[in-house]
């Protein structure tokens, strides 16, 4: 890309915003190129130890393949009988949840032209093992409720940056999944 195109590019918060919004365009004109598939394939390492690989998804009407394929590293803590060779599964979730927030505010923010110094969020669970253990039927299995916390820096007053976090609540995928029921289908493959 030339220097001279490059310096015309609208970018705010590392977002080019003049690509944003020739998405936005693209998919009011063909709704099917919204339609994603993301794909994982995890495998059992030993105890808590598992790992999920990522890389080929479908979108924008083509399958797509990373540069190279991305691997998660999960297992529980020792107080929770693993080796602690990762992060566990529930605080992945909170990682998603963030990530997904953070992304959905700062994406929304650079639409509006709002530039954004920093962000910083976080995040609290709270489980209670009876669910996971079988011992009470009236504990869930997940998290009884997640609470997050925004810091943000921006030359902005604080009622636009309560409405961009309102906004990251509404349109963050991940947020949606974990805030609402979404139809989980689980297989088991004939050997």
């Amino acid at each position: 890309m030339t220097q001279e195109k490059m310096s015309s590019e609208k970018i705010v918060n590392g977002v080019n915003v003049d690509n944003l919004f020739k998405t936005v365009v693209a998919v009011k004109g063909n709704p099917t190129i919204a339609k994603f598939n993301f794909k994982a394939k995890n495998r059992w390492i030993a105890g808590g130890n598992n790992r999920t690989t990522v890389n080929e998804f479908y979108g924008a009407c083509q399958t797509h393949s990373r540069s190279k394929p991305f691997e998660y590293v999960k297992d529980e803590p020792p107080v929770l009988l693993g080796q602690d060779q990762g992060a566990n599964p529930v605080e992945y979730a909170l990682a998603a949840l963030a990530g997904c927030l953070t992304t959905s505010l700062v994406y929304h923010a650079a639409a509006q032209g709002i530039k954004i110094d920093e962000v910083e969020s976080t995040l609290q669970g709270d489980l209670d093992l009876q669910g996971f253990l079988g011992l009470s039927e009236r504990i869930r299995n997940g998290y009884e409720k997640i609470d997050v916390t925004f810091r943000i820096k921006a030359n902005a007053p604080e009622e636009k940056l309560q409405q961009l976090v309102e906004l990251a609540q509404k349109r963050s995928p991940v947020f949606d999944i974990i805030s609402n029921p979404t139809p989980v289908h689980v297989h088991l493959e004939p050997n």
